[in-house]
């Protein structure tokens, strides 16, 4: 007999949240006198742990790599454009093994047809990749596909919903100095709005949703008093602005998680390298043990160039990249242990050169360079590693796995 599978789900998750449960009733009662106590907790709930038999099935056969993830980051357009092509080539002739595709970009453009009817989706769907093409590319290849998710910079839902967003008391929507609008990490309706296209990559055949800007505009701290937006359900309590702000991003990946749950797939989050060395990082809210907790995978970027001079008492650490990654792998390898459950460590690494440091304080990113980073990986643990590079030309002749 053929039965739907997200049939089936849809039921289980339904009849499994309405509990029935009958009134103790005596044997001297009649069956008209008795009654049945119904749960309150809504109808459509997930539960923490879902049943494996019921996740949603894509049709999509790509295993996780037996050795780790081992990616390159892909635009949407190199992903719908002739250089895939090369990039499935360069998996191919070595070991690197999964691609972080962009699905919601940087500007919050969706790069793909997700089948969302959600207006402000639809408006900004720019289709440069075929999703169906593309998946079978991955598949035939057995390359590892992870959808990348840009949360809360995304400057087309700020300006067609400015009240989701930050604004002046002349109700234009706040920009940074870079001209890029963020939406508000306290809303409930963004949250929602970021779920449903992660659902939507999901089903597509994703088997990781990666979730990018996961915290408030650097510098928020500065801008929180000034600025016009709601804390929705964070505006009473005990929790001063700092810890208003930690409470909503970490509450934001848990909520993605459990919503994700019933798709199968992975949930990662990138986050600042720094925020592994402080308690937390205040302004813009991430919490790197908190948000760990919620993840499957926690992806520090911690690219040498990144880091001001000095910092692990390295003077110019673009310059000395096995010994930056190093350094910051013995403190996130400490946070991790402390926690019950850690995640995956995947490590963002630099494949670019950072000449706008200026002279002397930067150097070309070779092939040694690469695998100096990943070395440093290695000695501290960790297998799995992104590598990034905004125009996708990855170094040739790289070794990725050192060590062996």
């Amino acid at each position: 007999m053929n039965v739907n599978r997200k049939m089936i789900a849809g039921l289980t998750v339904a009849v499994g949240a309405l509990s029935l449960s009958p009134v103790s009733v005596s044997a001297e009662e009649t069956p008209e006198t008795n009654l049945l106590q119904v749960n309150t907790e809504p109808i459509l709930s997930i539960p923490e742990e879902f049943p494996k038999q019921f996740v949603y099935d894509s049709g999509v056969e790509i295993a996780y790599p037996e050795d780790g993830v081992k990616g390159i980051y892909v635009t949407g357009n190199s992903a719908g454009g002739g250089r895939m092509e090369q990039l499935v080539e360069l998996t191919n002739n070595t070991d690197l093994n999964a691609m972080v595709i962009d699905v919601k970009d940087d500007f919050g453009d969706l790069t793909m047809e997700l089948q969302s009817e959600n207006e402000v989706v639809q408006k900004y769907t720019k289709n440069y990749v075929e999703p169906e093409e593309m998946m079978a590319t991955l598949e035939e290849n057995q390359i590892y596909p992870i959808a990348r998710v840009v949360v809360f910079k995304d400057s087309r839902l700020a300006q067609e919903r400015p009240e989701l967003s930050f604004t002046h008391d002349d109700g234009s929507v706040w920009a940074n100095g870079r001209g890029e609008n963020f939406v508000n990490p306290f809303s409930k309706e963004v949250w929602e709005y970021n779920v449903d296209i992660a659902k939507q990559a999901a089903k597509m055949g994703f088997k990781e949703i990666q979730f990018d800007y996961v915290r408030f505009p650097e510098g928020f701290e500065h801008h929180s008093k000034t600025l016009n937006y709601t804390r929705g359900d964070y505006e009473t309590g005990d929790l001063d602005d700092v810890q208003q702000r930690v409470q909503a991003v970490t509450d934001f990946v848990a909520y993605a998680r459990q919503e994700l749950q019933p798709y199968g797939v992975d949930v990662s989050v990138d986050i600042f390298g720094y925020s592994a060395t402080l308690p937390e990082a205040p302004g813009i809210g991430q919490n790197f043990s908190k948000i760990s907790e919620n993840v499957d995978v926690i992806s520090s970027m911690i690219y040498p160039s990144h880091w001001g001079n000095g910092y692990f008492d390295i003077p110019k650490p673009d310059l000395e990249p096995y010994r930056l990654v190093d350094e910051y792998m013995k403190v996130e390898n400490e946070v991790l242990a402390n926690l019950e459950n850690p995640p995956t460590s995947r490590p963002w690494l630099q494949d670019f050169t950072a000449s706008y440091l200026g002279a002397g304080n930067y150097m070309v990113y070779d092939a040694a360079a690469v695998e100096a980073q990943i070395k440093a990986l290695n000695d501290n643990g960790v297998n799995e590693f992104l590598l990034w590079d905004a125009a996708n030309t990855y170094t040739t002749g790289v070794d990725y796995t050192p060590n062996d």
